[in-house]
C-alpha cells in the first residue's frame, strides 16, 4: 500500500481510503536549542524520520500509513533560556494530542502512532498523558513507543543509552543523514565531547542544560557523528514503530 502524506492529499483522497486498515502517523518534536551546530528543529527532523521510516514498513504489511504534519512545538524548560527556543505548556500538548486523535478517528482511521524524537519530561508526560486519555475514550488504538524506556531505548546506540545524547553523535549523526546541508560541520568538527549524561541529571532534579554541564546546548561527542551512523539509526526507529503498531493492533508479526 502507497504511503499518503496528509497534507499533501485532498478529503475525497482520505475518503476513498481503505481507512479501516489505515494507521496515521503523527511525528512530535521541539523548536530548542541544539548547540551550535545543529538546527533548533532537530528534534522535529527526527521525528518525521522515524515516522517516514516507518511508513514504510507498515505500508509493506499492508497497511495504509498516513503521515500526519508534525507537531513542532513542545514542552522545552530545559532550553527555555536559548535564544530561539519556544516552548508550550505540557497541558497544550496534551490537549493538542488529543484533538487531533479525536480528528483522525473522525476521519474513519482506526489506529494512531506518535513518532516522539524530544525527551524533555514535560514533552513525555503530555504525550503519555494524551495516550491514555485517547485510550480511555475509545478513540482509536495507540502506539507510542517511549524509547527512553525499556524495551526501545536499549536497542539505540551507545550514546543514547548513556544519556549523554542531546545534539552530540546520536542526534548528529541522523541530522547529517538527512539533511546535511543544515548541519554547521566546520564547528561540529570541532566540539569537543561533553560526557555529561543528561537524563541522569534530569533524574537527580536538575531543571535546565546550563546546571547539567551543557553551558552550548550539548551532550555526548557531536565530531563523531556520521550520516551512514544516522541512517542505521533511521531504520532502527523506523522497525521500533512499526512493532509498536503491530503490538497495539494486536497484529501476527
Amino acid at each position: 500500500m502507497p504511503v499518503l502524506n496528509l497534507a499533501d492529499a485532498t478529503w475525497e483522497e482520505v475518503r476513498d481510503l481503505d481507512r479501516a486498515r489505515a494507521v496515521a502517523i503523527l511525528p512530535t518534536g521541539a523548536i530548542e536549542a541544539h548547540g551550535p551546530h545543529l538546527p533548533l528543529d532537530t528534534d522535529v527532523t527526527i521525528a518525521v524520520a522515524m515516522a517516514e521510516a516507518g511508513a514504510a514498513l507498515l505500508s509493506g504489511r499492508g497497511l495504509t500509513a498516513v503521515l500526519l504534519p508534525p507537531l513542532a512545538y513542545a514542552p522545552a524548560a530545559y532550553a527555555a533560556s536559548f535564544p530561539g527556543t519556544i516552548g508550550i505548556a505540557p497541558e497544550t500538548l496534551a490537549s493538542l494530542v488529543v484533538d487531533v486523535a479525536t480528528g483522525v478517528h473522525r476521519a474513519g482511521i482506526g489506529a494512531l502512532a506518535i513518532a516522539n524524537a524530544h525527551f524533555d519530561p514535560g514533552q513525555l508526560g503530555a504525550l503519555h498523558a494524551a495516550a491514555d486519555a485517547i485510550r480511555e475514550r475509545g478513540l482509536l488504538a495507540v502506539a507510542f513507543p517511549d524509547v527512553t524506556r525499556r524495551p526501545w531505548g536499549s536497542r539505540l546506540t551507545e550514546e543514547f543509552r548513556g544519556g549523554a545524547c542531546h545534539a552530540g553523535r546520536y542526534e548528529g549523526s541522523i541530522v547529517l543523514a538527512r539533511s546535511p546541508e543544515r548541519v554547521r560541520d566546520g564547528i561540529m568538527a570541532e566540539l569537543p565531547a561533553n560526557p555529561v549524561s543528561l537524563s541522569r541529571a534530569i533524574a537527580d532534579g536538575v531543571d535546565s542544560f546550563q546546571a547539567a554541564g551543557g553551558p552550548r546546548a550539548y551532550f555526548g561527542s557531536p565530531a563523531e557523528a556520521t550520516a551512514a551512523e544516522g541512517m542505521e539509526t533511521i531504520e532502527l526507529l523506523g522497525r521500533i514503530l512499526e512493532e509498536a503498531v503491530v503490538e497495539a493492533l494486536g497484529l501476527d508479526d
